[in-house]
């Protein structure tokens, strides 16, 4: 299936922003041993770019968790597909999110990983959509705020497809 897909934000002007995510975990997780978890398969870019630019150690994992199937909204049944390979007892840990949309995936997420006793606990995504939220969940990193618009590229897909792009874009 051919679609339309028009750029809502090139590769340098994401690349810049994370950068500057990287160096703020880095300023204040300074000293600190930090687990950043990755929620598969969207953040997997914004990941591995944001922590190739840290300079702190940094410890990485990874959960899958869904919602969407192959949809473009969310379903609202969450699933989860697998969880984390290492305890996270008493460290800072970060979640990591492609894109913060209704909340409900995350806010589960979060609930979740609180019963297993971080140190601490913060989530930050590269995308929110805070005009779609019905769940009470703020991230305390935000890349960009986007509007209301079904976004792919960069680890964001649509039917599996699409992620390998390096820009997020709006499918018309």
């Amino acid at each position: 299936m051919e679609v339309n897909i028009k750029t809502l934000i090139d590769q340098e002007t994401l690349e810049k922003r994370i950068a500057e995510m990287a160096a703020e975990l880095d300023r204040v997780y300074a000293g600190k041993e930090l687990r950043i978890v990755g929620i598969l398969k969207g953040s997997v870019y914004f990941l591995c770019e944001l922590t190739k630019r840290m300079t702190i150690p940094v410890t990485l994992d990874f959960l899958s968790i869904s919602s969407y199937g192959n949809g473009v909204s969310s379903t609202g049944v969450i699933r989860f597909n697998k969880d984390l390979d290492d305890p996270i007892d008493g460290m800072d840990v970060i979640l990591a999110e492609d894109i913060m949309d209704t909340g409900r995936t995350l806010s589960y997420l979060v609930d979740v990983m609180k019963t297993r006793n971080p140190a601490s606990l913060r989530v930050i995504t590269l995308l929110d959509k805070p005009s779609r939220r019905v769940v009470q969940i703020e991230p305390w990193m935000t890349g960009f705020t986007i509007p209301d618009k079904f976004v792919v590229g960069y680890g964001l897909d649509y039917a599996q497809q699409y992620r390998n792009l390096p820009y997020i874009g709006v499918i018309d």
